[in-house]
């Protein structure tokens, strides 16, 4: 495809200026958790560490990527909460949190603006 595209084309496709990041994240829970557990985590997970930085999370349980709830991108004041979170609960026995991406386009770098 071409790259000398109008405004308008990269706005829609989400690239150059219009690029917008996310993180993925990959959940470890302890063996011994009961379902009640996981979907109280999960219920907590999605209300504050995610809702209420502003941000979406698509996935499951254990693996998704996290992105702005709105147009636009994660920045890593926004990614550093969600670790905190995390870092938090003893529902985990590990988690791993990716460096911020382009969610459209995972293969393509970061502009640096």
């Amino acid at each position: 495809m071409a790259t000398n595209r109008s405004r308008r084309l990269r706005k829609k496709l989400c690239v150059d200026e219009f690029q917008e990041l996310g993180f993925e994240l990959t959940l470890n829970f302890k063996a011994d958790l009961s379902d009640q557990t996981l979907d109280d985590f999960v219920d907590q997970f999605l209300d504050q560490a995610i809702a209420g930085n502003g941000l979406d999370y698509v996935g499951g349980e254990d693996f998704g990527l996290v992105c702005l709830a709105k147009r636009g991108s994660v920045d890593e004041a926004q990614r550093a909460a969600v670790e905190a979170w995390l870092k938090g609960r003893d529902e985990l026995e590990k988690f791993e949190l990716s460096p911020l991406q382009d969610v459209w386009y995972p293969e393509n770098p970061i502009n640096q603006a």
